[in-house]
């Protein structure tokens, strides 16, 4: 008895405890329970104890348990208000979403399909600037044990993304051939194809990726944009309009499938031929290599302005053009994309692969030029001739 009048009580009490809608209070070690009537505020809850004089004369009173100071209530911990509502008021909301709510996302992709490769090419190098500047401060931060061996920029290749990736491409190339693929499919068959070329064989040869082969793969990306964005910028979307059938020169299947072999087995080449990634060097060393990147961007670009700007559908050509890039080759497209490989390889530190690359260019890209030239010939006359001869290359100015 004198254990449960302790439990209950206590010579200095800072704290005032009000037990509602009569709970059942368990003291497990006296197998007892203490039933606690309601409490009501106008017979005893203001009946306070009156201090015990000394422990031994500790009881268990029969009232309601109210617990109280005879001189003075002192309440330490100020009384919790909660409330529940299932409604969300607009104060309640994230105040981190709020710069979003109202983001114009129409004005943002307006102003993404502005951009030129000049405005590309400036943003990048103040990217880079600032990305080379972070690392440098990181790596006087860090240890350079840290860097040796966790390096952030490196990362093992997962096979299994590849040949997801590979496969769904070929999915979306089936149904492309049919007729039938959105413009997401089509994306996603440029990507399976750039990832097999620039991504997986350096992993392949290496067991992780770093460097050159992201560059390449996101340059590849906006090579071969120019061509639809031309499309996107005059009519509105990327998908072709109706026009003459003759227009659509190319040689034959087995010479472009031969052609598509020849230029993976190029790549699969350069990065077996070239050293570790690791050993490649950095900095100012690889200025030509940016350089050359530049040159590949703009040549593609302005030849596709100029080409579309003479044209009609941006498939048939309305007058013969003899301006930008058309005053040093005569397909100076063809010769971007030759030049784009010819960079990687370069890139990679794989000379062999080069010369590989650009023989399988030539080789196509000649058979190619010949059909569209005597096209141009039959339509233009004399008018292409004379280009022709003021202009005498077809791809690399003084060599072919």
């Amino acid at each position: 008895m004198e254990a449960k009048s302790l439990f209950l009580h206590s010579k200095t009490l800072p704290l005032c405890y009000t037990f509602t809608d009569r709970p059942n209070i368990s003291l497990r070690h006296f197998s007892t329970h203490l039933q606690v009537n309601s409490i009501n505020p106008n017979s005893h809850f203001h009946q306070s104890l009156k201090p015990l004089k000394t422990p031994s004369k500790l009881c268990l009173s029969h009232n309601p348990l109210s617990l109280s100071s005879p001189t003075r209530r002192t309440q330490f911990l100020s009384p919790l208000k909660c409330s529940y509502s299932s409604t969300t008021s607009p104060e309640s909301q994230n105040p981190l979403l709020k710069p979003f709510k109202n983001l114009p996302f129409d004005s943002l992709k307006a102003t993404l399909f502005k951009l030129t490769p000049f405005d590309v090419i400036k943003w990048s190098g103040i990217l880079s600037i600032a990305i080379a500047a972070t690392k440098w401060t990181s790596n006087l931060v860090f240890s350079p044990f840290f860097w040796m061996y966790f390096s952030w920029t490196w990362m093992f290749w997962p096979w299994f993304l590849a040949v997801s990736v590979g496969l769904y491409g070929l999915y979306c190339f089936r149904k492309h051939l049919l007729g039938e693929a959105s413009i997401f499919e089509q994306l996603a068959v440029v990507t399976s194809v750039f990832t097999w070329l620039t991504l997986v064989p350096p992993a392949h040869f290496n067991g992780f990726l770093e460097g050159w082969p992201y560059v390449f793969f996101l340059v590849y990306h906006y090579f071969f944009f120019f061509n639809v964005s031309v499309r996107k910028r005059l009519y509105g979307d990327y998908y072709a309009r109706p026009h003459d059938p003759k227009w659509d020169v190319s040689p034959p299947k087995w010479y472009r499938l031969l052609f598509s072999v020849g230029v993976m087995v190029g790549h699969w080449l350069a990065a077996f031929e070239g050293p570790e990634l690791h050993r490649i060097p950095g900095g100012w060393s690889n200025l030509g290599i940016w350089g050359l990147i530049v040159v590949t961007l703009l040549m593609q670009y302005n030849s596709t302005l100029y080409l579309a700007k003479y044209s009609e559908k941006v498939v048939v050509p309305t007058a013969v053009v003899q301006f930008g890039p058309y005053r040093w080759v005569r397909h100076p497209i063809y010769a971007s994309t030759m030049l784009l490989f010819a960079t990687y390889c370069v890139a990679l530190r794989a000379p062999l692969s080069l010369l590989f690359v650009v023989a399988v260019c030539v080789l196509y890209y000649d058979q190619k030029a010949k059909l569209e030239e005597a096209l141009m010939i039959e339509t233009f006359g004399e008018r292409y001739m004379e280009y022709a001869s003021k202009v005498r290359y077809k791809f690399i100015p003084f060599i072919c």
